[in-house]
């Protein structure tokens, strides 16, 4: 699905949707049901320091980029970065250590298959038993791509992903919203806030700050250009806008787009009535990393991915953050 407008909606600046108001108790029904397992469930402390990249917001916040750019720091320090990821939309439970090589996106979700390209993927839908196969392969750091409302481990560190162009949308629990609890329950448990790819809005960058925790910052640049010439950009992502403006900031001239449900898996029909818009528009197809490995890698090669990276802002301001957290 793509996100609702009226996720959008801020409040004060003009009348509630009426999609806000119908669902809010259901809204309600499901923030009671995260705050409950959090509260009675009990965390289980593994041996090795656990530090999880989450989100307050259903998709689209940047928290793989950034999972995949602490790895990259985590190993420069020096330790044995293994992440751990549910492997959404993966058939395999796991635990089951990701290989690239036979795997598919199918197999294991789009985002584990990006993530190994950095360091070793465990997918899991337990991630305590994931998490302890990455310890037993000789993990000794692990890293959560997601689970910031998942108590089942403790965590050494709590990092939540804030895109600053979206940001906490309305400020509703899903589905009168995008988020997955309340703004102040979530940030309270959080030990770092990581605001991605610009400032906040103001009302959003006010509630971070009252939170007293932490801001860094992270931005995702493009590791080439894309083509020259006439582009038909295409994606199945959370908020594909982000990625239309990625590319026309990097210089992209796109002469058309098409838009399709996050994670969704390309057929060849799809395919097909791509490659006629691409020849209509004399255009080169091109779309995201994390749409490019759900295509069928014999229809690859006609398409170009947009191979992007997180880079982290003050670097030493990060790695002082895990150095705490790896010591604790």
């Amino acid at each position: 699905m793509r996100e609702p407008e009226f996720w959008r909606w801020r409040s004060g600046r003009d009348a509630a949707p009426l999609l806000v108001l119908a669902l809010s108790p259901l809204a309600f029904a499901y923030q009671r049901a995260v705050a409950h397992r959090i509260k009675t469930t009990t965390p289980v402390r593994l041996a090795q320091p656990v530090i999880c990249v989450g989100a307050l917001t259903l998709g689209g916040a940047g928290k793989t980029p950034l999972t995949a750019a602490l790895a990259r720091l985590g190993q420069d320090m020096g330790r044995e970065v293994h992440i751990v990821s549910r492997g959404f939309r993966g058939r395999e439970r796991g635990p089951l250590r990701v290989d690239p090589t036979r795997h598919t996106a199918r197999d294991v979700g789009d985002e584990p298959l990006l993530l190994a390209q950095t360091a070793p993927v465990w997918v899991a839908k337990d991630k305590i038993a994931g998490a302890k196969a990455a310890i037993a392969a000789g993990a000794d750091l692990i890293l959560l791509d997601d689970g910031h409302q998942n108590p089942s481990l403790a965590k050494a560190l709590s990092i939540v992903a804030v895109d600053a162009g979206f940001g906490f949308g309305n400020g509703r629990v899903f589905p009168a919203g995008p988020l997955r609890e309340p703004i102040r329950a979530g940030l309270a448990r959080a030990d770092a806030v990581a605001l991605l790819n610009g400032d906040a809005d103001p009302d959003d960058g006010e509630q971070l700050t009252r939170s007293g925790k932490p801001i860094l910052r992270a931005a995702i640049t493009p590791l080439a250009p894309p083509p020259t010439g006439p582009l038909l950009a295409f994606c199945g992502i959370a908020r594909p806008e982000k990625f239309f403006d990625a590319l026309r900031a990097a210089g992209a001239a796109i002469a058309d787009f098409a838009i399709f449900p996050d994670h969704h898996y390309f057929t060849p029909s799809d395919l097909n009535r791509l490659a006629r818009a691409g020849d209509r528009a004399k255009a080169q197809l091109i779309t995201t990393e994390k749409d490019w490995v759900r295509i069928p890698a014999p229809a690859r090669a006609a398409i170009q991915p947009f191979r992007i990276r997180m880079n982290l802002s003050a670097p030493d301001e990060w790695r002082a953050l895990l150095a705490r957290a790896i010591k604790a």
